[in-house]
């Protein structure tokens, strides 16, 4: 189901510390099979019933989100992975061609895009990059035209080469990643860096060569936004299973398993990029495995 109207589930907020965060969905209750974005299939899905109904119907499908975060700190509004957008010919049925209500339902959060500061995306696939351009007079301009766009330098090298290859990177690439850096946006930075005191860059590396979670602390509390290391709840008590997206999956198992331990049993806020429902976690041991509970 694509979200067409705005509706309380559309935005939501916490409160880290002097920190705010703000949800705003671009598709909301998402239905997939577990095959198309994950190695993995239904029955494993339903070995978990912690799922259901909110991440998981009974069918094992699996239930995501589309959706953004706006970060408030030290004065500073940044947006974290700008969806899929509007107009863009896509592979995907899901994303293809999208006309959706996105840029209204930032304006109705209290955030024009003339407000956004700076642009971080986790990474640099289709459905982090989209808002990125709109489409005027036949051109794609920067939607955030007083952003500083930050991107990783090693994902912005890997992307540039992924253009080459077969696929839908180059039309990524050309339409949602080049006219902001031919605007002068574009700033390439390191995987771990601060962009204010309160939040910074971790790098998670795997599913793409310079991927990195955003990191958010102030006052003693934490919140990560994850991007895509980890898509769904059930690679929690399943981390080995990994997206059909992945490029090193090998790296991609060891980086989730390293941050479940890490973030594990802590206080710390999971917002998972694609989570449905709550979309803000703890991570909670469960026997062998773990789970999420909302945060």
């Amino acid at each position: 189901m694509i979200d067409h109207e705005a509706t309380p589930l559309t935005f939501k907020k916490w409160k880290i510390g002097d920190v705010t965060v703000t949800r705003v969905l671009e598709m909301d209750q998402l239905t997939l099979t577990p095959e198309y974005l994950l190695k993995t299939d239904a029955a494993t899905v339903k070995k978990h019933p912690w799922l259901q109904p909110t991440y998981a119907n009974a069918e094992g499908q699996l239930i995501l989100h589309i959706q953004a975060f706006i970060v408030e700190t030290s004065g500073l509004k940044i947006m974290v992975d700008p969806c899929i957008g509007n107009d863009k010919p896509r592979k995907s049925a899901y994303f293809a061609m999208h006309k959706g209500p996105f840029l209204e339902h930032l304006k109705l959060a209290g955030f024009p895009p003339e407000s956004i500061d700076v642009v971080l995306c986790t990474h640099l696939h289709v459905d982090h990059v989209g808002w990125n351009t709109i489409l005027v007079d036949g051109k794609w301009v920067p939607t955030f035209p007083n952003a500083r766009y930050l991107f990783a330098r090693v994902e912005f090298e890997y992307a540039k080469v992924a253009t080459s290859e077969e696929g839908e990177s180059e039309a990524v690439y050309l339409d949602s990643i080049k006219p902001v850096l031919d605007a002068g946006l574009v700033d390439l930075v390191e995987v771990d860096y601060r962009i204010t005191d309160e939040v910074w860059l971790e790098p998670t590396p795997g599913h793409t060569p310079g991927h990195c979670c955003i990191h958010i602390s102030s006052k003693g509390q934490e919140a990560i936004i994850t991007g895509d290391m980890m898509h769904h709840p059930v690679q929690a008590c399943e981390p080995d299973v990994c997206s059909t997206f992945c490029e090193n999956e090998e790296l991609t198992r060891s980086t989730r398993k390293e941050f479940l331990r890490k973030y594990g049993d802590k206080p710390t806020i999971v917002l998972g990029t694609h989570f449905a429902g709550p979309t803000g976690v703890h991570v909670k041991r469960d026997g062998e495995v773990w789970r999420m509970e909302d945060a």
